[in-house]
Order: structure tokens, then C-alpha cells, then sequence
């Protein structure tokens, strides 16, 4: 099946979820970017642990829908639904800075 033959509102509801998980995983990985729970290797800063989960996630809708993902989301809004989601983690990393955790 190619994206031409996806149903225009399952592309745009796609579409729609993929912002939303990817605002709201910025921000939330954001606001544990300070504390750095998981030490302090660069493999282990939580930016870096947000894309590799984001990584994760698209390849299990991938091998899930025996389909690739640009047939649910296309490249453009995958581009731009990373940039949001770094984005929102440095929103919710100055978040964190100005909160007290205490």
C-alpha cells in the first residue's frame, strides 16, 4: 500500500498524535535534563535518550504495521515533529532550572 492509498484523515490523525508524543516527550525528557538520572556519559543525557526512544518508537510502528512509517507520517512532519520535540526539551529543561526539586 503507498501513501497515496492511506485514508487522508488516518495520515492526518497520524500526524496529529506524532506532535502531540513528540511535545509532550520533549517536554517530559526535558524536565529530567538537569538531574541526569542515568549518570553523566553522553549516551545517558536525556536528549540523547529521547531520540534514541523516538528511534525505537518508529521502528516498532514500522515492523507493527509491516509498513513504513512516511505511509502514516510523512517526511516533512517527521522533520518537523523532531524539531518540536527538541524544542519542547529545551522548554522543559529552562522549566527545570527555574523549579525547586527540594
Amino acid at each position: 500500500m503507498t501513501p497515496a492509498e492511506i485514508d487522508p484523515s488516518r495520515r492526518s490523525h497520524a500526524q496529529a498524535w506524532w506532535y502531540g508524543l513528540m511535545a509532550a516527550g520533549g517536554l517530559g525528557f526535558g524536565l529530567l535534563g538537569d538531574r541526569r538520572p542515568l549518570g553523566t556519559d553522553v549516551l545517558a543525557h536525556p536528549f540523547v535518550l529521547f531520540f534514541i526512544t523516538v528511534a525505537l518508537a518508529l521502528l516498532i510502528v514500522r515492523v507493527a504495521s509491516a509498513r513504513p512509517v512516511p505511509a502514516f507520517i510523512p517526511e516533512r512532519a517527521l522533520l518537523i515533529g523532531c524539531l518540536l520535540g527538541g524544542v519542547s526539551f529545551l522548554v522543559g529543561n529552562g522549566a527545570a532550572a527555574h523549579l525547586v526539586w527540594r
